[in-house]
């Protein structure tokens, strides 16, 4: 099974803006309720069992389960009637939002280090839309459930044979994207190797070198967008005008390392 992701510029209208800015609002919010749920859940269990502390100490009941993927994805259902925002967002956004947590945590227990941490206002940077019924894309429109048909420019067609399985939805400086996951069941068979071996180095002076004698020198793209970048942070005039013409600059500087 072959699995690529591909990047596309989507469109969306004044109330789609508004309404995609609302559920990354209702997801971060969320996503640190959970987060608080398990955080008081382990502290709970941190505190001496003879004695507790002088300033404040967070007591939950012994019998109360930890608080996990299943269970906190059990939990939206109810919260959905006490909040009745959570039940604009679709469904499967809310969990993939739950899972999202629980993967930090799962590698947080892994590694030992990287424990999940709150989101602040605008953090939240993406939802994911795990399934579709149909395929979405239908010429220069994405259908999303509960947002509509959004325009997108399909630069890149979708190859015969694949199938969306997942949206996930950016939002960016430059603006929105949309960045779609396919699937085909076409198996490629392991190459066999043949032709001339060489040996590749990748050092920091010399870009590579092989073990034919081949030097490709540095390259130092990120100093030079570095540099471009201070000139457009330097302060200017104070005028509203000015302010934001400079902040596009940044921007768009911010955005040219990493499309490299």
């Amino acid at each position: 099974m072959i699995t690529l992701n591909y990047s596309y510029r989507i469109y969306p209208d004044e109330k789609q803006v508004e309404l995609l800015n609302e559920w990354l609002e209702t997801c971060r919010c969320a996503y640190n309720y959970a987060l608080r749920e398990l955080k008081d859940w382990i502290a709970s269990r941190k505190c001496p069992i003879d004695r507790c502390s002088l300033e404040s100490e967070y007591i939950m009941s012994a019998d109360y389960p930890f608080p996990g993927y299943q269970q906190q994805q059990n939990n939206l259902p109810k919260a959905k009637r006490e909040f009745p925002r959570l039940a604009a967002v679709p469904s499967q956004v809310l969990q993939t939002t739950i899972r999202r947590l629980h993967d930090g945590w799962d590698f947080f227990q892994n590694r030992g280090y990287g424990f999940p941490r709150f989101k602040k206002y605008g953090q939240m940077k993406s939802i994911l839309f795990p399934q579709f019924k149909a395929d979405p894309i239908t010429g220069w429109q994405i259908k999303l459930p509960k947002l509509g048909k959004v325009q997108i420019n399909l630069h890149r067609e979708i190859p015969n044979g694949f199938a969306v399985k997942q949206v996930r939805i950016l939002k960016k400086a430059m603006g929105w994207f949309a960045v779609v996951s396919i699937q085909s069941d076409i198996s490629i068979s392991d190459p066999t190797p043949h032709g001339h071996f060489i040996g590749v180095d990748v050092g920091l002076d010399k870009y590579l070198a092989t073990s034919d004698g081949f030097i490709e020198p540095g390259r130092k793209f990120f100093a030079t967008e570095h540099r471009r970048l201070l000139a457009e942070a330097l302060p200017k005039a104070k005028c509203y005008n000015a302010d934001c013409q400079r902040k596009r600059n940044v921007q768009g500087t911010m955005k040219r390392p990493g499309s490299r």
